[in-house]
């Protein structure tokens, strides 16, 4: 049975996504592994299905492209947030469920998709290093310029590494510079290679960055291979960064059916 898909990006973090509110689309690992594949696929970095949530305006449940269903998404439920509009679901305001809770989120007047994200609480703070959680779990590392990283090999090691986490762990390398901009490159895990944009991790990204050097307007650029995203937060007196604030494109590509 073939279904009808969209495709739409992030800052160039791709996802096919699907309204499954009639639930007639089954999740199968090797079906969506083959849809997410370059060139003998759609192509894409991730998967989402839309479905029906009993007090929210939708539900969202995410697939890596390995065909594995995975934790949060920022730039997935941006998209996810575009997509229900274009269903007529919602207009510029949305509450909907995503596998780590309810999520608000708001479409600006240039478009751009503003998602808030969970509080914060899980923070591992080394001198070299962050573990942080945002949803999905992130280690950052900071270097002197992520264009010069191998990101590929370096990510993979660190991504695999028990030490860090038996689950696996996304793998940011970051550098800032002035006035809050971050520069990012980031190896997925589910994804197993570098993509474009990543939500989750530009957030880590920029709580990390606060860590080594707070300042009073608690708001970063992140610069990206696919484009800018922008994250602000708050910090209370507990160390918990609360009010976090996910802004970027996302754009519709093309639409389908498979």
């Amino acid at each position: 049975m073939a279904h009808t898909f969209q495709k739409y990006h992030g800052a160039g973090n791709d996802f096919i996504l699907i309204d499954n509110r009639s639930g007639a689309f089954q999740p199968d690992k090797n079906v969506i592994e083959e849809m997410c594949k370059r060139r003998f696929g759609i192509g894409a970095d991730g998967l989402m299905l839309l479905e029906e949530a009993s007090g929210y305006d939708f539900s969202m449940r995410y697939y890596n492209s390995d065909g594995r269903e995975s934790t949060m998404c920022g730039n997935g439920g941006r998209c996810m947030v575009a997509f229900a509009r274009s269903l007529g679901l919602i207009d510029r305001q949305t509450t909907f469920l995503a596998t780590d809770g309810p999520h608000q989120a708001r479409i600006l007047d240039d478009g751009r998709v503003s998602l808030k994200m969970q509080d914060i609480k899980e923070v591992r703070h080394h001198q070299g290093h962050d573990v942080i959680d945002t949803g999905s779990p992130h280690y950052i590392v900071w270097v002197h310029d992520p264009g010069q990283v191998r990101v590929l090999d370096e990510g993979s090691v660190i991504r695999h590494d028990p030490d860090i986490s038996t689950d696996g762990v996304n793998v940011n390398f970051v550098t800032l510079t002035e006035n809050r901009h971050i520069h990012i490159r980031t190896y997925e895990r589910g994804v197993e290679d570098e993509t474009l944009a990543c939500g989750t991790g530009s957030v880590a990204a920029a709580i990390s960055a606060h860590l080594r050097k707070p300042s009073d307007k608690s708001s970063y650029i992140v610069h990206a291979l696919g484009g800018d995203l922008g994250v602000e937060f708050k910090e209370d007196e507990q160390g918990i960064f609360r009010k976090v604030w996910l802004t970027g494109p996302a754009q519709w590509v093309f639409e389908g059916k498979r």
